[in-house]
């Protein structure tokens, strides 16, 4: 009995070729595992069905901790903690907080961004040695690679989907699990 995975490997030479054909490939009823590109393409991830990033409003609830913190603080040490009189201001002067709350802000909602990013990024630890599909797919050709037993249809039909719609090359890659 073989053991493994299969997959075939759609090159592509030209980005346009592959966002155009990732549509019609997917509306033929191919499953896409993956798609490997050497630069970002524009629009790829649409083509692809994927869900816009839930970041931003992560880097809002951090934005919006930092303020929380830095106006709690700041009221909490100088209104009821330590109340000093400055030239007769009110111990409470919102003006007077505008600048740290905002660098507060920022500094939470960055580090909070970072450290999300790196959470959901599931990245490898220092010194892991990726496995690639094709070698070529980090300099300039794009790799669309379809797991053979995810699919309905059988490997030469896959293959002969992804040479009508603009692959160069049709490739099958065994991994071994």
């Amino acid at each position: 009995m073989e053991t493994g995975k299969h997959f075939i490997l759609g090159i592509f030479d030209d980005e346009d070729v592959l966002v155009h054909g990732v549509g019609k490939i997917r509306s033929a009823g191919v499953k896409i595992k993956e798609v490997y590109t050497p630069f970002p393409v524009h629009g790829l991830d649409a083509a692809l069905g994927y869900s816009p990033s839930n970041l931003p409003i992560v880097a809002f609830l951090f934005g919006m901790s930092g303020t929380i913190l830095a106006l709690t603080m700041i009221i909490g040490m100088l209104g009821f903690d330590w109340p000093m009189d400055i030239g007769g201001k009110p111990y409470i002067a919102f003006p007077d907080f505008i600048p740290i709350t905002f660098e507060a802000t920022v500094l939470l909602a960055s580090l909070g961004m970072v450290g999300t990013f790196l959470v959901i990024s599931n990245l490898k630890p220092w010194g892991y040695k990726p496995f690639m599909f094709d070698a070529r797919s980090t300099d300039n050709k794009f790799v669309m690679v379809v797991d053979i037993e995810n699919n309905k249809l059988d490997e030469s039909s896959i293959g002969r989907i992804l040479s009508e719609h603009g692959a160069s090359e049709v490739n099958t890659k065994k991994i071994d699990a």
